[in-house]
């Protein structure tokens, strides 16, 4: 009969071990401030989180009057406010699309041949960054799903401005100079700046 008992509490060991580490990562994930309060949560995307469609977005809130270049093709101009280059690894590029014409622009031209990236349909999927004196292109980065990190666009009407961001692989430390492409817009020559 000792021996039963033995065996049962055996069983019962893991059963208690996996159910305590489940109630300290709930635990953990709270919603909690040190004050106790409930943190607030943006409604816009994080570089951690996906939007509705699936696709990793991070919150970008580039500088309206910070521009470090423009480019336009036809009716579409990008300024580009922002690229850090950031501690993992990568260059981060933000700014502003601003659709100047009479009918809604959806980025279609924007995205990636790739067959991978063929999902991220009107994004930046297409953009890269150019290193002129290195002689290396850098394309944007992509999720183990084959999503792009970067803006997928949603309709931009006329008249409106739309905020992007795109990742990409860091240049090495010392370069600093790169041009930014995209679909038929001009090259853009910009400076990273250290995040």
């Amino acid at each position: 009969m000792n021996l039963r008992h033995a065996m049962k509490g055996r069983r019962a060991l893991p059963a208690v071990a996996i159910t305590t580490g489940l109630l300290l990562t709930v635990a953990g994930c709270g919603g909690g401030d040190d004050n106790g309060k409930p943190k607030s949560h943006s409604s816009s995307t994080s570089s951690s989180g996906q939007d509705q469609e699936g696709t990793q977005q991070q919150s970008q809130t580039p500088s309206a009057d910070k521009v470090l270049a423009t480019a336009k093709d036809g009716d579409i101009t990008v300024t580009i406010n922002s690229a850090e280059r950031d501690q993992g690894g990568f260059v981060t590029v933000s700014g502003q699309v601003t659709n100047g014409g009479s009918s809604s622009w959806l980025g279609a031209d924007w995205q990636s041949n790739e067959t991978e990236l063929a999902a991220n349909g009107g994004s930046l999927s297409g953009a890269s960054l150019v290193d002129e004196k290195g002689k290396k292109k850098y394309l944007v980065l992509r999720d183990t799903s084959g999503r792009c990190l970067c803006t997928k666009f949603s309709r931009v009407r006329p008249g409106d401005s739309s905020s992007w961001f795109a990742q990409f692989p860091a240049p090495p430390a010392g370069t600093t100079k790169v041009n930014f492409q995209v679909g038929g817009m001009p090259p853009a020559a910009i400076e990273i700046s250290e995040g």
